[in-house]
């Protein structure tokens, strides 16, 4: 039953050419709203605060859409140091994300 199950997942793969085709998907960790003389103070070193928290979940938009939301973590491993993000909610594309 698992090979029949390969097998239907790998036509419909191959049956849609865009399901190879990569997309960007850009990780929001939030914003910033510094007064523009404030901005234009800024130099190296300089620490400009974001409207989150580090625990607050990030999003992530496809274009201006957001479509899940998740935790930032760190990789472990060989991939240690590098960011990945845990998804916790995952957008209903027909009723849109909780």
């Amino acid at each position: 039953m698992d090979d029949k199950l390969e097998t239907t997942s790998a036509n419909a793969e191959t049956a849609n050419p865009f399901s190879t085709v990569p997309i960007e998907i850009t990780v929001s960790v939030g914003k910033a709203r510094p007064l523009i003389r404030d901005l234009l103070k800024l130099g190296k070193d300089a620490v400009l605060p974001l409207d989150k928290n580090v625990d607050d979940p990030v999003e992530l938009y496809v274009g201006d859409r957001l479509i899940a939301r998740g935790q930032l973590e760190e990789l472990e491993g060989d991939q240690r140091g590098q960011l990945a993000v845990r998804l916790t909610e995952v957008a209903d594309f027909q009723d849109g994300l909780a």
